[in-house]
């Protein structure tokens, strides 16, 4: 039987992408997102191309409720999850702190930070029962060095970062590995839902270098679950190579 990977976001960007690898080396999936649509067509693409499972569940993960509902109710076999991918997340605006719209902020500390809560206590009983299991936190660069109008986007993703560190500590009794996964710029949906359909200035941030793709961050993603169940990478921080950190591009 093959193994499950569940992975939150998985409409676009790294979860798209992260889904399409693990689909390619034969792993079934859980897919969550809100556009149904792209849900379901992904999930049909996925069984046809690679002869897999999947099964898409449709809610938001900043709805508790929900979240807590949709998992706990999957069918019996796809509780047997062996990875978990927190990637759900985003970034809205770009301002200085004392210009932000507080619903953005609100929207980022929901999604970022209770969702990723939310689900991984939801899913975290299927991997206490078996003692094994591997989570994926998706972080940020920002989490390691807080740039001018990144104020509540950077601390949600220091939140991840110590998030997972403390779920490191506090699951080792059950044998459960957790990943934080740091990547730097990447080309996908991210600049333009931080821009709010802004193409123009989206794309003004790739200018001059050449920025990661969905695709590298999710063969990253797929490494770290490749490894002898004794080792465990705990932490990962990826950029291109035009980037040092998260203040640090060479355009040119």
């Amino acid at each position: 039987m093959n193994k499950i990977v569940f992975i939150t976001g998985a409409t676009a960007g790294f979860g798209k992408a992260t889904a399409e690898k693990f689909a390619a080396n034969k792993f079934d999936l859980i897919i969550t997102g809100r556009r149904e649509n792209l849900l379901r067509q992904l999930a049909a693409e996925l069984e046809k191309k690679f002869g897999i499972e999947v099964l898409p569940l449709i809610f938001d993960v900043r709805d508790r409720a929900a979240a807590t509902s949709i998992i706990s109710n999957i069918p019996g076999r796809w509780k047997q999850v062996d990875i978990l991918v927190n990637n759900a997340g985003l970034a809205l605006g770009r301002d200085y702190f004392d210009d932000a719209s507080i619903d953005d902020w609100d929207i980022m500390l929901d999604t970022n930070v209770k969702g990723l809560l939310y689900v991984s206590r939801a899913v975290l009983p299927f991997m206490t029962a078996r003692n094994k299991g591997h989570i994926i936190n998706l972080g940020s660069v920002a989490a390691r060095d807080i740039y001018e109008k990144g104020n509540v986007y950077c601390a949600s993703k220091a939140a991840v970062d110590a998030i997972s560190k403390s779920m490191r500590t506090d699951l080792l009794r059950h044998r459960i590995k957790v990943t934080a996964i740091h990547p730097g710029a990447a080309d996908t949906e991210f600049s333009l839902v931080r821009f709010k359909g802004d193409e123009k200035t989206a794309q003004k941030i790739y200018e001059g270098y050449q920025p990661l793709t969905a695709e590298d961050v999710a063969d990253v993603i797929y490494y770290t679950t490749t490894l002898p169940a004794h080792v465990c990478i705990n932490d990962l921080v990826l950029t291109c190579t035009a980037q040092a950190d998260a203040f640090y591009t060479y355009k040119g």
